[in-house]
């Protein structure tokens, strides 16, 4: 082995390296490097070159081949991301609100109201993305088996003109008191409505399937809204009947997006309801065209209603101010790292009545991006996105667990799952040290085919709703080779106050507040959360914190304290990184994976109902989709009760019985569907425990309510049994 040594100056190592590279460079093209070298001055690199040409014509070309092979990887070696702050701190305490915390991110003292001057409401947000795309694609659907169709900016914001003219030619008002509904899957459409509203300073108000009838009804009239913009004719028999029955007298005008038969328009007639196609209120509006009147930053731009399982839903108000800031949030976290460009595709599949999907989209538009729906059928999402090759990818927790069970079922072998899990782990390596890949070795032998079912351009993943699994979360940012995100945030603060901060890949927390608002910990002292100690009752305050809800100043001022500040009813703890950990819900009130709210009370008031139980405990996790039960029946009535069924035994052999479990199972789902619970809100299993819950036991309080987090710990094995049964 030859050792080398010199001294030289910086300009002459300068040299050393650029002449380096050019020898590297000319072995792998004619070997040529002699000639290279004698030119060279440094007197080390002369002496080297003697050396070299002292060698023999074998090892001058192995030497060539390795110094080809050390150029290669220099070029190609895969470059760590830098984090765009420090990630042991990612938020700071803010001196004039005590124990309120914000990003380090950004270097104004102000909360950030918006990233660019030219974008600070949503009609500014597109008319941005039509100054950079013009004539670029904006919109895109497909038909079965077929390519993506597109719409372009331009022809989007002359169709959102032409059917706001139609809607104010109509009688509709352009300012900021005129609601319109959108009641709709997505669809370009959708996003149409939506900028004619923005366009004339309207409102939407979106109307979804899972509220259930009594809801949408009780949406219309708290809203007043006369005029709804649905899909299918199926929807608007849905609104038909709520006017038939006099339960939405104001509902005058229904605009659907699908074609109807005439047998339609007689029934809204007979009740006094206008029926028309939308393509014909759009050619209205082009006659009868209205210069556009865009709305102030304070104005609303949507009343999102919550799903209501605390009663009646209500109507949180967000101004266009409250949009752009949050999703300026967005921006100023992930500028450094994974800026929007105007070549990104997202996937639209998130209901658009949810403010999660809503806000990435807007970021996707004020780039000049494109956004393509999904045929409308979530079995089908995957051809959807072979398709359309998106960039962004919005997602939610459910998703990821149902793609995570699915990769593994396939490795249907000890030695593929050992393979599989060996490749994560060496992706995994690869991501605590910051480098997001696709193109690794073990991509190409193992995650090539995942990646490509997402189309294989996927860039950027934004999971929120619901928290991930850590184990899910870690795998599938090693698999999917690309940057994966994720959120935290309720509708009330528009759809996130914190974020992932890029570079940060662990996981078991929700990342840093957002550049746009503050947060602070308030104590919870009925469940032992005390912000001395860095835990409680999560608040935030900032330019993205709504209104309030519409018509209802009861429940804004439980929300909404008097300086501004939004009492969330999730209870978090900070962790010495600056980063938040979702560990509680104060009003024993959760999400499921996919997303909804669940109240366990109230469906344990139903099942309460049933003959042959005495207690009941409903679980369900953020990190699972569907919901389990305890039960405990009462001693003295299930023995008779089950005797009629056709059972025989003692007490303690009956609550054994897996056919009598299946029959108190089947009067819980009776009484669930006789009280309107959603099959979401439907318990999937249960387990018979024999013991009454009670204060000496320490699962009851003094005044014999149920102590949920006692229940969940003693139970905590039985339950991990029920949801491993339920996914077999």
């Amino acid at each position: 082995m030859i050792k080398l040594s010199y001294t030289c100056s910086v300009p002459e190592k300068a040299e050393y390296v650029r002449r380096t590279q050019k020898i590297s460079n000319t072995l792998i093209e004619k070997m040529q490097a002699q000639e290279i070298l004698r030119s060279l001055r440094l007197p080390e690199l002369q002496e080297f070159s003697q050396f070299f040409r002292s060698l023999p014509a074998p090892t001058l070309v192995g030497i060539g081949a390795l110094a080809a092979v050390i150029a290669y990887w220099l070029a190609t070696r895969p470059k760590a991301m830098k984090p765009p702050c420090d990630l042991t701190r990612q938020s700071k305490e803010v001196e004039h609100y005590a124990g309120a915390r914000r990003s380090v991110l950004g270097d104004n003292p102000k909360l950030l109201t918006h990233y660019y001057d030219d974008a600070r409401t949503m009609y500014e947000v597109f008319q941005r993305g039509l100054h950079i795309a013009g004539d670029g694609p904006c919109l895109g659907s497909r038909k079965p088996k077929q390519p993506y169709e597109w719409l372009s900016y331009r022809e989007v914001s002359d169709r959102a003109q032409c059917l706001g003219s139609g809607l104010i030619f109509q009688g509709c008002r352009p300012c900021p008191e005129q609601f319109i509904g959108v009641f709709a899957q997505n669809r370009p459409e959708w996003i149409i409505s939506e900028l004619a509203c923005y366009t004339y300073s309207m409102v939407v108000v979106p109307l979804y399937d899972t509220l259930g009838p009594g809801a949408i009804r009780y949406i219309i009239n708290t809203a007043e809204i006369s005029t709804v913009i649905c899909d299918k004719p199926e929807k608007a028999n849905v609104l038909l009947e709520n006017v038939e029955t006099l339960e939405t007298p104001g509902l005058k005008t229904i605009i659907l997006m699908d074609p109807f038969d005439p047998a339609l328009v007689e029934r809204g007639d007979r009740c006094g309801v206008h029926i028309q196609f939308i393509k014909d209120v759009e050619a209205l509006g082009r006659v009868h065209h209205r210069v556009p009147v865009p709305p102030q930053p304070d104005d609303l731009s949507i009343v999102c209603f919550t799903s209501g399982t605390t009663g009646n839903p209500k109507g949180v108000m967000l101004t266009h101010g409250n949009v752009v800031a949050d999703f300026s949030g967005f921006l100023k976290v992930t500028e450094k790292v994974i800026f929007p460009r105007q070549d990104d595709v997202l996937i639209s599949f998130l209901p658009l009545a949810h403010m999660f999907e809503r806000l990435i989209q807007s970021v996707v538009y004020c780039h000049g991006g494109r956004i393509g729906f999904f045929q409308g059928d979530i079995r089908l999402l995957s051809e959807d996105m072979k398709a359309l090759r998106p960039t962004v990818f919005p997602v939610v927790p459910r998703l990821l667990n149902r793609m995570y069970d699915k990769i593994f079922s396939q490795a249907n072998s000890p030695v593929k799952r050992f393979l599989l899990e060996f490749a994560a782990k060496r992706k995994a390596a690869e991501v605590r040290s910051n480098i997001i890949r696709n193109d690794s070795l073990w991509d190409r032998l193992f995650f090539g085919k995942i990646q490509a079912s997402l189309g294989g351009r996927v860039r950027m993943i934004v999971t929120g709703a619901a928290p991930a699994s850590p184990a899910v979360l870690g795998f599938l940012r090693a698999a999917l080779g690309c940057q994966v995100y994720e959120g935290y945030g309720q509708t009330e603060c528009t759809a996130g106050c914190t974020f992932t901060t890029p570079g940060d890949w662990t996981s078991g927390h929700v990342g840093a507040p957002l550049p746009c608002n503050l947060i602070k910990l308030v104590d919870v002292e009925e469940m032992n959360y005390f912000a001395s100690k860095g835990e409680g009752e999560v608040c935030v305050k900032g330019p993205n914190v709504f209104k309030g809800y519409l018509k209802d100043p009861e429940k804004t001022a439980e929300a909404l304290d008097e300086d501004g500040w939004l009492y969330t009813g999730d209870v978090g703890k900070w962790l010495p990184n600056g980063t938040l950990r979702i560990i509680d819900r104060k009003n024993h009130i959760f999400k499921l994976a996919q997303g909804e709210y669940i109240a366990p009370e109230k469906i344990e008031n139903i099942y309460i109902r049933s003959e042959p139980v005495a207690q009941v405990y409903v679980h369900g996790h953020s990190l699972q989709s569907c919901l389990v039960g305890i039960v405990v029946p009462d001693p003295e009535v299930m023995p008779p009760w089950a005797r009629k069924k056709g059972f025989k035994g003692q007490y303690g052999e009956l609550c054994k019985d897996k056919d009598l479990k299946k029959a108190i199972m089947a009067d819980l789902v009776r009484l669930g569907k006789a009280n309107g619970l959603h099959s979401f809100e439907q318990v999937k299993d249960i387990y018979i425990h024999s013991e009454m819950f009670s204060i000496q036991n320490g699962l009851l309080t003094p005044t014999l309510k149920a102590k949920r987090p006692e229940l969940r710990d003693y139970f905590k094995e039985r339950i991990e049994e029920l949801y491993a049964n339920i996914s077999m």
